[in-house]
């Protein structure tokens, strides 16, 4: 049922006014906290079983204050980045409210509605006391990708409810006053197919939000409580201003960007969608309200989620190259419509929210229209992410593995897109290096290369995809989470449309079986898996990109002589 339209403010408080505060000071402090941050990063890197954590980097880290507002983050994945304080409201809430931790509690919640993603990204939050345990400064909190909790499969294209996406944690303590409840542990073993690696990698979340706490409380007292806080409050008006600079510089009015997903993973009807962005003086609101009814597929996007791909979309352009804390989300507003598609209500299934990716996209696309060259051309559009388990032939053993794949990214008016990264949604994590998996996982991996021909032409060139083939050596089963396969990225102001995603089982007698979302495919040994991901579009006409830089296109393979005859004729003559 859908209901009556919602705002929500994506960040908390408002300019303080404290401008006073020593600039020195704030910039010691500010670079300190990145600097916890970082030291959490490391801890998870170093100690997890996982590589699609201590690899891929499928995890985030943040610092808050008492007052639940970011101040510092690591980079690793964007996306969770805009969910975490939500996630920690939500455990504080449902564990009595901040008086009712103490010194060493860990709090675990992993409730999707809360948490902005599936029950396998799980959030532990730790308070952060004073080192003489007086005053309560802050949290640390980590979320990162667990590789089963219960689920039906270790990864779901077609959950029909909540309830078959994995086990819930409310808000439990998993630590209670430095001790860990034994009893949590049990039940986390036993509903994951897979409680070593899945334990191991908590003990990596549990170090390093051990590690945080201890460093910031570390900093608070070389600096002081009070110069510390004056510090806190510059450094989130400093980010508010920036943001709010930048949307000053943006015509007043309403901009429309238009999204299409292929379908919802179990019917074959496509879903459109748009993407309104409000400017008003320094304030924009995006507004989610043209969206579909939520979908009695996983393909729904919970409510943090729709707000955290506002942040990270609005902060990537706007906060200047620097990392984000809560002030730069200040000027942000959100509408939606409870009920739909972009805030499903329980127990919706919501096991992907695949529509926030694409809403990168789409917000983009309409800031161009406010600003021309504002933001880049339509990337890749998508994660492609592939999830692989089973068992292992001689020993019987479980093994999970699963890693997104990089994409063509859009160009701008100034620039070529990047080739072959990932999508802003996940802008700091990796693909799995080729040794790692082959040496963890019953796979040789035939193919990792730059794909000819797959960006978009242009003034200045889509960045092109990759294609990946990996060839099972012994039997598993594969689920396939890919997004615009019918539509490649398009051009803007006269550039040329990109490839679109594509992804293909070939079974060991050559009969070929294309996928999109799917779940548990059986992948026989000597089957292979080639993973296309799309282009980035081009921005402006062909006929005016500069000739050295077909040539050099050319040289470096990214376009063939066929591509360069039909979308670049002018450049041929100058060729030696």
């Amino acid at each position: 049922m859908v209901g009556t339209a919602e705002v929500h403010r994506a960040g908390k408080g408002e300019l303080s006014g404290l401008v006073d505060a020593d600039p020195i000071t704030t910039e010691v402090v500010r670079h300190g906290l990145m600097s916890c941050a970082e030291q959490m990063k490391r801890t998870v890197i170093r100690t997890s079983f996982s590589p699609v954590i201590y690899e891929t980097l499928d995890f985030a880290v943040a610092i808050y204050d008492d007052r639940m507002r970011m101040l510092a983050q690591a980079p690793t994945l964007p996306f969770f980045m805009g969910v975490l304080s939500m996630a920690v409201d939500a455990a504080l809430e449902s564990a009595g409210g901040a008086d009712a931790v103490q010194p060493g509690d860990i709090l675990l919640y992993n409730v999707p509605y809360e948490t902005g993603s599936h029950p396998p990204d799980a959030a532990l939050a730790m308070p952060i006391f004073s080192n003489d345990g007086q005053v309560r400064l802050g949290y640390a909190a980590i979320m990162a990708h667990w590789l089963d909790i219960g689920a039906k499969d270790p990864y779901c294209t077609d959950t029909v409810d909540v309830y078959q996406e994995g086990t819930k944690f409310p808000g439990v303590r998993l630590y209670q006053a430095g001790k860990p409840n034994e009893d949590v542990f049990k039940i986390i073993k036993a509903n994951s197919r897979m409680p070593r690696m899945v334990v191991g990698d908590i003990n990596a979340q549990i170090a390093a939000l051990q590690m945080g706490a201890r460093a910031v409380a570390d900093l608070v007292e070389r600096h002081g409580v009070q110069p510390f806080g004056q510090a806190v409050e510059r450094m989130l008006d400093h980010g508010e201003m920036m943001v709010r600079d930048y949307i000053s510089r943006i015509p007043n009015g309403r901009y429309v960007g238009q999204g299409m997903m292929d379908d919802n993973g179990v019917d074959d009807t496509p879903l459109p969608f748009e993407i309104a962005v409000e400017v008003e003086d320094t304030t924009v609101r995006l507004d989610f309200r043209n969206a579909p009814a939520a979908q009695p597929t996983p393909i729904n996007a919970v409510l943090p989620a729709t707000i955290s791909c506002s942040r990270v979309a609005l902060s990537m352009l706007a906060g200047g190259g620097e990392p984000p804390n809560e002030g730069h989300f200040r000027p942000i507003e959100v509408v939606t419509t409870p009920g739909s598609m972009f805030h499903p209500l329980p127990p919706s299934p919501c096991f992907l929210g695949w529509p926030v990716v694409q809403a990168f996209d789409v917000i983009f696309s309409a800031l161009t229209q406010a600003m021309p060259g504002t933001a880049p051309a339509w990337s890749g559009g998508d994660i492609l992410a592939m999830v692989w388990w089973g068992e292992r032939e001689r020993t019987g053993e479980a093994w999970i593995d699963g890693c997104p794949h990089p994409v063509g990214q859009g160009a701008s008016g100034s620039a070529d897109g990047a080739n072959a990264l990932m999508h802003s949604s996940e802008s700091a994590t990796r693909l799995t290096p080729v040794e790692v998996w082959e040496t963890r996982n019953p796979w040789v991996v035939e193919k990792v290369e730059l794909a000819q021909d797959s960006g978009g032409p242009g003034q200045f060139r889509g960045g092109v995809g990759l294609d990946v083939v990996i060839r099972a050596t012994e039997d598993a089963w594969l689920t396939s989470v890919v997004e615009r396969t019918r539509n490649g990225a398009p051009g803007v102001d006269g550039g040329g449309g990109a490839r679109p995603n594509g992804v293909t089982l070939e079974y060991p007698d050559g009969t070929p079986r294309s996928l999109s979302k799917a779940t548990r495919v059986h992948v026989p040994k000597g089957a292979t898996v080639e993973v296309r991901t799309g282009g980035g579009g081009g921005h402006g006409p062909p006929a005016e990109r500069d000739p050295e830089a077909v040539l050099d296109d050319l040289a470096d393979g990214y376009i063939s002589t066929s591509e360069a005859e039909r979308c670049y004729p002018h450049a041929l003559g100058r060729r030696d």
